[in-house]
């Protein structure tokens, strides 16, 4: 019994020792044939056996054990080409990219999908595309870099918001932004600040911290978020932590700014010149003063000062600007392994605007966790926090910010013979406010997440996230005693915004593959609830300038509370199903209820239905090397906005105290049938890539309708109401949009090229025969069968050569001065676009790259307001323009500027004269950078390490007269777009930058 226990159990020893002799330990590590850098997560198995493999580990190294009968090692990574190689005791493998890989993944609502799966319109950035670049919010990050995205920066003033457009204009009334949706959670993305212009909510969000930014377009893509999504949607990803080694990533720049264009106006002797000629030529001449005596009119008329005959030549463009400056610290943390990934950040942000008096700073902290609690089970969180500090420009409102300044006539000093700031200038001296008075607004935000995601199985799981975004906004005004508003004794004003946000997302995810079958199903519930609180006081009567807060005044004068909210209640699906790995057709769906609306139409039902065909996957393409992908796809379907205010279908009343008894007066006729704007999208589109995907890009063409437009009804006065909103409109918009992408030179030089365009063309179907305008001195007109907001009346027609009158159009085509004008208005002008997009390069060799992006606009008319002031011949004492002195003289007949005539108009009104070309090519930036040896770097334990120089719209090329082109309706009319009144140019930074990693 012995002898044969002994025999088993040597027998066993003999079998284990040969199966361990058959098997043989295979090192290596693996790294990116483009930089060199290590590659974690490379998947290395045996070729023909998956069961036998592993994974590199955060340096790229790998240890397999494989049999003895093992030939081949396949390596695989997504974004690069797979590789096989025979097995050997060490193997090290350099991994290219596949650029022919078009499985690109792209955030889409509640999930993701492979980019050659998409049957909708998505525009994507990523962060590698700004990384390097010294920007200080996310959308200037897209600018020029999305097609049918229209961004305008709008305001040199530091903090402001800025225009966001997809695909142009889908409302009147309700909202004209998109939503914006962060990490799965859409935020409150409008302005909350008091100031007549917006400040931007969305500058507590570090560009630093954004891995992604995809922009839904069309129905198929941004439908299901339904209710919200006709002004597209706009999905913002945050970084997440990776497994892997620890990494530390510092990033700094510091940098300089000053204005891209400061104005060109008279000097003093230019001035005398100008008006001594517009008095002799008034009517008023040897009338209101004595004749031709300039002097004189000047005390009459004037600022009632002696300067005219003074030698004072005071430059005020110089004066309402200052140099600019910005520096901005980043610090980040990332790594993690298979159980648990993190990624922490934290920066500052520190600017100096180039207008006086304006200064903006942030503070930011994120910390992204995710944890496998389990194979099946993960949980996370994703937990931001900033705050803001902007120094807004005193009176921050369309006639006192500090452009204003440049009304004031050259011969007039800025400061009195005692050193204090002058208070007898013609205009009010804005310098006062810069040193009597302050108007800072302070923000702390939040936005933050938790989520949890079950496996059931591998083709289905449920995700359930919690999110928040609250929003504390503090301003504190106070205008000194010296002051144009705060005269005689100071006028201090408080104002708190408690904004908060709570929205839930639960929803069930099935993708399941089987033969030539792939399905993609996700449903699911959401529900969203918003509240704001605001609450302000006003006083006066202060000690003095150092007491600014309420409660040193002598006097609580005013105060106001309001508190409003609104809620969502939504359920939605989506579904993908692709045949053969060539046919695909989508759906989806959202269904939406809103407290906003009235109780008869309280939800809606937002559908589409998508299809794509990879055509490059049939036999006849195939065949064909030189097309790497082709894909033809379409769409339609309904979105809506429900941007028209919380509580437009309900009767309001308000409070209306009298002689110290409290009262209530109707304010609001309800509206029990108001229902959503909905649009109608389609979307026909063609994806391709050539030569290997060198060449790749897009073409999509797109019509949107959007109806039940909400337009406001006068109302007899007899019903105790002054309005109705009814839903009767109806607008068109239609496009074609172009992008491409291509990689020139891929050898040591590398260069590539990025270039989009977008056109389209809207026009207002119907308003129910109601005209909008814009007001008194605007010309902006929203009227059936124009585009919206066309410029709407007198056309100038240039000034007679026979005596420097003034000229305009009789309907009859004929031409007359202002006497004999007919008063006939027509169409003069259109601030829509007929296109616009952006150009980039990228050079890079050895160490250096090169990056040029530029953003243009084509087509555009812009009314120059400011003009009506500030180049109008003289007609009264403003400064004016140098062009102003190209005015008509008996010597001098040919020209566009009329004779000047002080205070007798000759033209001064609102007319065509100040349209303008809008037109414009801007460098936006350039970025100059340098990667430092690793041979270098290895000696002081660095991973990585960069330096750079860039600069921040370089170029400007228009025609257009005024600051910039770039600018918005300084006035909050919708109507009035593209009007432009003292609007603060764009700075021109150049900036010195590193980035370190560890």
């Amino acid at each position: 019994m012995k002898k044969l226990l002994l025999s088993y159990f040597l027998m066993c020893f003999l079998m284990v020792t040969v199966l361990y002799a058959q098997n043989k330990t295979i090192t290596g590590k693996v790294t990116s044939a483009t930089d060199g850098a290590p590659l974690p997560g490379v998947s290395v198995s045996v070729k023909g056996n998956t069961s036998i493999g592993s994974q590199t580990d955060a340096s790229g190294n790998f240890k397999l054990s494989v049999p003895s009968t093992a030939k081949t090692l396949v390596f695989r990574y997504i974004g690069f080409k797979e590789i096989e190689l025979p097995v050997s005791t060490t193997v090290n493998v350099k991994l290219a990219e596949d650029l022919k890989a078009l499985s690109e993944v792209v955030v889409v609502g509640y999930g993701t999908q492979n980019k050659q799966d998409l049957t909708g319109s998505v525009s994507r950035v990523t962060s590698k595309e700004f990384a390097d670049q010294p920007i200080s919010t996310f959308e200037t990050a897209l600018q020029g870099r999305a097609a049918g995205v229209f961004i305008n920066s709008g305001s040199g003033k530091l903090g402001q918001g800025l225009t966001i457009r997809v695909r142009g204009i889908s409302s009147i009334s309700a909202g004209q932004d998109p939503l914006y949706v962060i990490d799965g959670q859409p935020v409150v993305s409008q302005a909350l600040g008091s100031a007549t212009e917006p400040d931007n909510p969305l500058a507590s969000i570090a560009p630093e911290d954004i891995e992604s930014i995809e922009i839904l377009k069309d129905a198929a893509a941004a439908s299901i978020y339904g209710a919200r999504a006709s002004n597209g949607v706009v999905l913002v990803t945050t970084k997440s932590g990776k497994a892997g080694k620890t990494k530390v990533n510092f990033t700094y720049f510091t940098g300089i700014s000053n204005p891209t264009y400061r104005g060109d106006f008279l000097n003093s002797a230019e001035y005398r010149q100008l008006f001594t000629e517009a008095i002799k030529n008034s009517s008023l001449n040897g009338v209101g003063w004595n004749t031709d005596d300039a002097e004189d009119a000047w005390l009459q008329y004037g600022a009632g000062t002696d300067d005219w005959s003074k030698d004072y030549d005071t430059k005020w463009t110089d004066l309402s600007f200052q140099d600019g400056g910005i520096s901005q610290y980043n610090i980040s943390v990332n790594g993690g392994d298979a159980k648990t990934r993190f990624f922490i950040s934290g920066g500052y942000n520190d600017q100096t605007g180039i207008l006086i008096g304006n200064s903006f700073n942030r503070s930011n902290g994120r910390l992204n966790v995710d944890h496998s609690v389990s194979n099946k089970f993960k949980i996370g969180t994703n937990i931001s926090i900033a705050k803001t500090k902007n120094n807004r420009v005193s009176s921050d409102n369309a006639f006192t910010n500090p452009l204003q300044l440049n009304a004031i006539p050259p011969i007039q000093r800025a400061r009195l013979d005692d050193g204090e700031l002058s208070d007898e200038t013609l205009y009010y001296n804005n310098l006062i406010d810069l040193e009597k008075a302050t108007a800072i607004s302070s923000q702390l935000r939040s936005i933050s997440n938790f989520n949890a995601k079950y496996n059931f199985s591998s083709d289905l799981s449920i995700t359930g996230d919690l999110g928040f975004d609250i929003t504390q906004l503090d301003e504190e005004n106070y205008n000194g005693k010296e002051t144009l508003d705060g005269a005689p004794t100071g006028l201090g004003f408080t104002r708190q915004v408690n904004s908060s946000s709570y929205n839930t997302n639960i929803y069930l995810s099935y993708l399941k593959s089987f033969g030539k079958h792939n399905i993609d199903l996700v449903g699911g519930n959401s529900f969203q609830t918003t509240t704001l609180k605001t609450g302000s006081s006003t006083g006066i009567g202060f000690p003095n300038d150092k007491f600014t807060k309420i409660a040193s005044a002598a006097i609580v004068s005013g105060g106001s509370s309001t508190e409003t909210g609104y809620s969502f209640l939504s359920y939605f699906a989506r579904g993908n199903y692709k045949f053969n790995n060539k046919y695909i057709v989508g759906a989806s769906g959202r269904i939406d209820g809103s407290s906003r609306f009235g109780k008869n139409n309280r939800y809606g039902f937002f559908p589409s239905v998508s299809a794509g065909w990879i055509i490059s996957e049939e036999n006849f393409i195939k065949s064909i090397s030189k097309i790497s992908f082709l894909k033809l796809r379409a769409s339609y379907g309904l979105t809506g906005n429900s941007e028209i205010g919380n509580f437009p279908s309900l009767t309001l009343y308000s409070a209306l105290p009298y002689a110290d008894k409290a009262g209530i007066v109707p304010s609001q006729i309800g509206v029990d049938d108001l229902k959503w704007e909905k649009s109608k999208k389609l979307d026909f589109g063609l994806d391709f890539g050539f030569f290997n995907n060198r060449i790749s890009g897009e073409f999509d063409y797109f019509n949107n309708q959007t109806e039940d437009l909400l337009l406001s009804f006068p109302l007899p006065a007899i019903n105790g109401f002054t309005s109705i909103v009814r839903n009767v409109g109806k607008l068109e918009n239609k496009g074609l949009e172009f992008t491409l992408t291509t990689n020139n030179l891929v050898g040591k030089f590398k260069w590539s090229t990025s270039f989009n365009i977008s056109t389209y063309k809207n026009k207002i179907l119907a308003t129910d025969g109601s005209i909008i305008n814009g007001g008194s001195r605007q010309l902006g007109r929203i009227a059936e069968g124009n585009a919206y907001g066309y410029f709407y009346g007198p056309k100038y027609a240039g000034v007679d050569p026979a005596n420097g009158d003034a000229l305009f159009f009789n309907e009859d085509g004929t031409t007359a001065n202002d006497s004999d004008w007919d008063g006939y208005e027509q169409e003069v002008g259109d601030p829509n676009p007929e296109f616009y997009g952006g150009f980039g390069n990228t050079f890079s060799y050895k160490g250096f790259d090169l990056n040029i992006q530029s953003q243009f606009v084509y087509g555009n008319d812009l009314y120059n307001i400011a003009g009506f002031f500030q180049s109008v011949n003289g007609d009264y004492y403003d400064n004016q323009t140098r062009d102003q002195l190209n005015y008509w003289t008996p010597t001098n007949t040919i020209t566009n500027i009329p004779q000047p005539r002080f205070l007798d108009g000759n033209g001064a009104f609102k007319s065509s004269r100040w349209v303008q070309d809008g037109s414009y090519f801007r460098v936006k930036s350039v970025v100059l950078g340098y990667k430092i040896p690793s041979n270098i770097l290895s000696k002081l334990k660095v991973d990585n390490a960069r330096v750079y120089i860039s600069g921040q719209n370089l170029l400007t090329f228009t025609n257009y007269k005024g600051y910039d082109p770039e600018v918005n309706a300084t006035y909050t009319g919708r109507v009035n777009l593209g009007h432009d009144f003292y609007t603060p140019p764009q700075a021109r930074t150049i900036t010195f930058g590193v980035n370190f990693g560890f």
